[in-house]
């Protein structure tokens, strides 16, 4: 039979199918995760050798070795490695985590017991409570103190009709022995020591706002007071003016806002 030789031959075309999705179907993640991973391990074997000694880190390596058993001859940290701790007295002070940081910590508590061993004396005395008051019955409605992480604050302020100051920052005869029964109480303690003066808010009707200077005139009028019954002037830290920008109270214009603090601060 004659085969027609113009017939159009038949091509198949064949597509090939990637079933995984492009850059290499995400094994490249597995692989990075691999590397960082081994870079994690690497920096942490680094700051090992670094804040170990030679004889923890000999204990690290028996815990570690299936055929190394742990034993009181072995080295390592305290209880499990039966050796020297990381927070021992020649371990890593220079890193400020080591023995030498935590026994500073544990001055510094014993430190601050004895304060306020100190601080709640004077407090009995100014207010009294020990038997030895230089505080007359009068003073009381005037002072009030508080222990803080600041120090302990004696606080001295205006009751109803009866001011600590006249004529602005001129102080009246009862404020004069209140500091000087103040400074008799100084003698207990050697801390340094900080004055701040409030006082309330004036009326809106004043053409001058004399708040700013009568806070700091009153602050440095006790502090001369001090000095002048015998403290030593070394001892004052600051004298500061606050006008009537922190209140005690929500009345801005009331007397208890008029107030002298006289703070004996931490070492």
């Amino acid at each position: 039979m004659a085969v027609d030789r113009n017939v159009a031959p038949v091509i198949i075309k064949r597509k090939k199918v990637i079933v995984a999705g492009g850059h290499h179907g995400g094994a490249w993640k597995v692989a990075y995760a691999d590397f960082v991973t081994a870079m994690m391990a690497f920096f942490m074997l680094m700051w090992l050798l670094n804040a170990t000694t030679e004889k923890q880190r000999k204990g690290i390596a028996d815990y570690f070795s299936p055929t190394a058993p742990i034993s009181r001859l072995s080295s390592g940290s305290n209880g499990m490695f039966m050796g020297d701790s990381v927070f021992a007295d020649d371990v890593l002070p220079r890193m400020g985590v080591g023995a030498s940081s935590l026994q500073e910590s544990t001055e510094n508590s014993e430190n601050e017991d004895a304060q306020d061993q100190a601080f709640k004396e004077m407090q009995d005395i100014l207010l009294g409570l020990g038997g030895e008051s230089m505080v007359e019955d009068r003073w009381l409605r005037h002072v009030v103190t508080r222990v803080t992480d600041e120090g302990l604050v004696l606080e001295f302020f205006d009751a109803p009709d009866d001011p600590l100051f006249t004529d602005g920052a001129e102080p009246t005869k009862l404020l004069h022995e209140i500091v000087y029964a103040v400074r008799e109480a100084s003698r207990l303690v050697s801390n340094q020591i900080a004055i701040e003066g409030h006082v309330a808010k004036v009326p809106v009707v004043r053409i001058d706002d004399p708040v700013w200077d009568w806070s700091a005139d009153r602050a440095f009028r006790i502090s001369e007071l001090l000095t002048g019954y015998g403290l030593e002037p070394d001892r004052l830290r600051r004298v500061t003016a606050y006008g009537d920008r922190e209140p005690i109270v929500d009345n801005l214009m009331a007397d208890r806002n008029n107030r002298i603090e006289v703070i004996y601060l931490r070492y």
